[in-house]
């Protein structure tokens, strides 16, 4: 294992203030950084510390709840709520993720016409109503991740050399999901095989984490094939390529592994954003100027390249029925 000095530190406030000369020196930047280890910071990001003491200071204590109470909102077929330790099994592990998570999505309600068209991943949250902080709080935090990825985003097309509008269209509605996520410490002796999170790639678009102090979070650094650690730093979110931008980009953007090994004999907690398009947004290389002979991808939507991760990945999909939805 080697000490984290190689991943960059991106300054996105240019990209808070709307200077003229912000995104085209940012996206510079994270071309850099997505082709190279596909992971970077971001500091001078814009969201509001008091933002994100809140949402983990009221995730912190809904993790404490027993698991009886957490149970009461227990992740439902649209992906909200409690999801119990050992649901997670990332593609190629031995064995189930030693996390624990809550998951949100866009709040929309029943009558929403996306949720009437039986549209998967679709309508509101589970509020828990015996942890009362946990709604405002993390709502906000969601809103201030769908602004800052949305800030991202400007920059991701400019370093792609597309418009600096062409995903907004494509986020009228987005997938995105915020998670807070619970790791108990983990033994120092324990078998090797046994991680917070497996070695995996990111199933979305880009990923916005935030860490506490506790470290744990390492990257396959892609020449050595040896992993690095991705430590907190202080004021910053770790923003990593996903499999979607991946196959969007035709691999000019390619996510990375990464896992979490929770040796520092403290719980560990993080949040992490996956900022995803809208359900029905078409993912097609060709879209973003790779000619069609190509193009090592078919097109796909964003909700179905979701969705089949998801099926994989999560056992919670093979024992629950799809909610019941109206006709629309």
């Amino acid at each position: 294992m080697t000490d984290m000095t190689s991943l960059p530190v991106i300054d996105v406030s240019g990209l808070n203030t709307g200077s003229a000369n912000a995104v085209p020196q940012v996206a510079a930047a994270i071309r850099a950084a997505c082709m190279g280890p596909g992971f970077f910071y971001v500091s001078n990001h814009g969201v509001p510390d008091a933002v994100i003491g809140a949402a983990v200071e009221a995730a912190r204590d809904f993790f404490h709840l027993p698991p009886e109470t957490k149970a009461r909102v227990r992740a439902n077929a649209r992906h909200r709520g409690w999801h119990a330790m050992g649901g997670a099994l990332m593609e190629g592990a031995k064995h189930t993720d030693r996390k624990e998570f809550f998951s949100i999505g866009l709040e929309l309600p029943e009558d929403d016409p996306s949720v009437l068209a039986g549209e998967p991943l679709r309508g509101p949250n589970q509020w828990p109503d015996f942890a009362p902080a946990l709604r405002p709080a993390m709502s906000a935090y969601y809103g201030a991740m769908f602004a800052l990825g949305g800030r991202l985003l400007r920059a991701v097309a400019v370093s792609l050399e597309l418009e600096e509008g062409f995903f907004a269209p494509r986020y009228t509605k987005p997938l995105q999901r915020t998670q807070a996520i619970f790791y108990p410490p983990q033994d120092v002796g324990a078998e090797e095989e046994i991680f917070g999170v497996a070695p995996h790639t990111d199933f979305g678009c880009i990923t916005l984490l935030w860490q506490d102090g506790n470290g744990g979070l390492q990257v396959r650094e892609r020449q050595s094939g040896g992993w690095i650690d991705a430590p907190p730093l202080p004021g910053t979110l770790v923003v990593n390529v996903g499999d979607l931008l991946g196959r969007w980009s035709n691999d000019r953007f390619a996510s990375t592994p990464h896992r979490v090994v929770n040796r520092s004999g403290r719980e560990r907690m993080s949040i992490a954003t996956f900022h995803d398009p809208d359900f029905g947004a078409l993912i097609d290389p060709r879209d973003l100027g790779t000619p069609a002979g190509e193009a090592r991808y078919e097109p796909i939507t964003a909700g179905q390249h979701i969705l089949n991760r998801f099926d994989q990945a999560f056992g919670y999909r093979k024992t629950l029925a799809a909610p019941t939805v109206a006709a629309g």
